[in-house]
């Protein structure tokens, strides 16, 4: 009773851990990147090279565990990415490069915005990417709709962590100074700008405190209008003479300058990237942002309101979970029919059958205790371990139906059944327990992907061992039953016909051993032969070898990368280009395009298709470079990528302007 009271208290509580436990793609995990982005206004490529980028390598170059650092040095923007050996704690890297960085902001340029030190981890990829059209609103209108109440009521989901805009111009104040009044006035741009900086911001004005309540006051500078600037007082004499900004400079409402654009399948539109808390459900926060996205399209139909999902990260993780326990339902029933072939007995069948929930269940609850997620690996690792679950159940079950039959009672017959096989069961688990336990102790990459696979491995076959002990023999002394096969009945009929083919399985390999014992030199050439020829297999080409499989995913990423100093408005001319090679594709479903400024990536170009042919993905790539003098490209296939984590990968080698070499990597 004890045992049974135990096990469904076990069962119960791996429910309920079952239930709260995140579906995500893979673990989560660090990548081992740690990045350095730090931002200097109206700095040039060559000064952020030299006044940022390389003061700020020198000092953190002193801290161990690094590897290799990269960098790039664009307008306004230093980007570094420092990569860490394995086993290198993440969290402690990135404190000691803050704190070389503190040590030496004194040395950085005046007027620099203090950088910002990020880990890399799979949390940090947008879970969602979509573009919102409207059809009555102009440019202006619509980001303003977007920035004010749309963006805010999606940042309300739960689990949502960022949301971020690419595309549109947002409403700026211009101000544009006369320099022949600045010289009349004796003036310099410096003292203005000072003045309006001034003015502009808010500052706290005291309190107000009476016996009931006390009541803090701000002196708000935030303006937000033209007319309010244009009361700004320059300089003062204190003789009653003023200089308004008004009277040195012209003040005008505009846009502000285009840093990036966004659309879908050519069409003009802004696009949103949402991105989880590194805690969230991947899944529950894309329904939630579904949700969210017809309700505020039902509200602003009037403003003409729509939007495509260009990429929901959901979608495969559910169909993948979702084919991972389909694979799981078809491991138990195969496994089930195995043993009603070999036991004989649908009673008997059962008992074993129930030593999978009973191992599998309890599971749940070290996953939920260790902050696992149900993802690809540990799901695979539960499909993995149906066979083992029932090895020990069925040693023991049947060492106690030959005590049955040797005419012990019930009782008896279990306790010494398993008792005189106990050692025999324990060095089975313990040898897969073996295997897999040292997984869960490996660093770097591959030790962050396959942790969570090996640990579920060890406690579902640990479990299966204390099921073995205890479920199996308790069933088995409450309701184990010698069964008579009745040969003349239908099951008897098929249970007999199983048993002639097994017994012509055994005569056929009694005789393939005899003649193989008498040739031993003939069977040790085989071995040999199958050895090498194995082996051979891989050098040869018949088996490739790659960092993850191929799990293709229906989508082709693009990313286009052009000289510096391009505009924004010739690189959104390629990225056209590169539009229209794609859609004429019939495979091509759909296609969400993301022009960026040299902060970040110039031209992104992602294409969701219906098939993917290698031929296809070839001639685009093809199409692109012939068309375009474009000096880079890096591109990507599958869940995560085909390129290597964190880089990207150069596939051109351009000589006197012309393509000299054309790589493109497929697997």
């Amino acid at each position: 009773m004890l045992i049974t009271m135990v096990f469904l208290a076990l069962i119960l509580f791996g429910a309920i851990s079952y239930a709260g436990l995140n579906y995500n793609l893979l673990p989560s995990f660090s990548t081992g990147t740690i990045t350095v982005k730090t931002v200097l206004t109206g700095a040039s490529p060559s000064e952020i090279q030299e006044k940022v980028t390389r003061p700020i390598e020198d000092a953190i170059t002193e801290v161990e565990g690094i590897d290799f650092v990269s960098s790039s040095s664009l307008q306004n923007v230093s980007s570094i990415a420092i990569y860490l050996k394995p086993d290198v704690a993440d969290k402690q890297a990135q404190q000691d490069i803050e704190r070389k960085i503190n040590q030496m902001k004194s040395s950085l340029p005046e007027g620099i915005v203090d950088p910002v030190v990020n880990r890399r981890s799979t949390d940090d990829f947008a879970i969602m990417s979509l573009s919102l059209t409207s059809s009555n609103l102009d440019g202006q209108a619509f980001y303003e709709l977007i920035d004010k109440n749309i963006r805010p009521r999606l940042s309300n989901v739960q689990g949502v962590g960022q949301i971020m805009i690419a595309g549109g111009q947002p409403q700026q104040v211009r101000i544009e100074l006369d320099n022949t009044k600045l010289q009349f006035y004796n003036l310099s741009p410096k003292i203005v700008y000072q003045a309006i900086a001034a003015n502009s911001s808010s500052v706290p004005g005291g309190s107000i405190t009476n016996q009931q309540q006390r009541l803090s006051i701000t002196i708000n500078g935030d303006y937000a209008d033209k007319d309010t600037f244009n009361q700004i007082v320059i300089a003062d004499n204190g003789l009653g003479s003023r200089i308004m900004l008004t009277d040195i400079a012209t003040i005008t409402i505009a846009q502000q300058e285009t840093e990036t654009l966004n659309r879908i399948n050519g069409k003009p539109g802004i696009g949103i990237q949402v991105f989880k808390t590194n805690d969230a459900n991947a899944v529950e926060v894309a329904e939630g942002i579904k949700k969210s996205l017809s309700e505020v399209k039902s509200l602003y139909k009037a403003q003409g309101l729509d939007y495509v999902i260009a990429s929901d990260q959901s979608v495969y993780t559910l169909s993948s979970a979702d084919a991972v326990m389909h694979d799981l339902f078809l491991a138990v029933l195969i496994v089930g029919m195995v043993m009603l072939l070999f036991l004989h007995s649908l009673r008997s069948s059962l008992f074993v059958l129930i030593a999978i929930p009973s191992a599998m269940i309890p599971t749940f609850i070290v996953m939920a205790v260790l902050g696992f997620s149900l993802n690809l690996m540990t799901l695979l690792a539960l499909s993995l371990v149906v066979g083992i679950l029932v090895d020990d159940s069925i040693v023991v079950l049947e060492n106690i139906f030959r005590h049955l039959e040797m005419g012990k009672d019930k009782r008896t017959a279990a306790l010494e059944g398993r008792n005189e096989i106990g050692f025999t069961a324990v060095a089975i688990t313990l040898v897969d327990v073996v295997v897999f336990l040292p997984m869960t102790f490996a660093g770097g990459l591959v030790g962050n992907i396959l942790r969570e696979f090996a640990v579920v491995v060890v406690v579902s076959t640990l479990m299966s061992l204390i099921v073995a002990f205890t479920v199996t023999p308790i069933l088995a002394s409450r309701f184990a039953k010698l069964e008579h096969i009745n040969k003349k009945s239908l099951w008897g009929k098929v249970i007999s016909g199983f048993e002639s083919l097994l017994n012509q399985l055994k005569d056929f390999y009694a005789v393939s051993l005899r003649y193989m014992l008498g040739h031993k030199r003939y069977l040790f050439i085989t071995v040999l032969f199958l050895m090498a020829g194995s082996i051979y297999l891989v050098p040869a080409g018949f088996i490739g070898s790659s960092f993850i499989g191929e799990n293709e995913k229906g989508e082709l990423s693009i990313q286009l990368e052009t000289a510096s100093e391009m505009p924004i408005k010739e690189t959104n001319l390629l990225a056209l280009e590169a539009e229209k090679i794609l859609l004429k594709h019939p495979e091509v479903r759909s296609v969400y395009t993301l022009v960026g400024t040299q902060e970040a990536i110039n031209k992104s170009v992602s294409a969701t298709l219906d098939s993917m042919p290698e031929d296809f993905v070839f001639s685009i790539l093809k199409a692109v470079y012939i068309n375009n003098d474009i000096g880079r490209l890096i591109w990507a296939v599958g869940p995560e990528g085909r390129t290597p984590v964190a880089t990207g990968m150069d596939i051109a080698i351009f000589e006197d302007g012309r393509i000299k070499s054309l790589y493109v990597f497929l697997d």
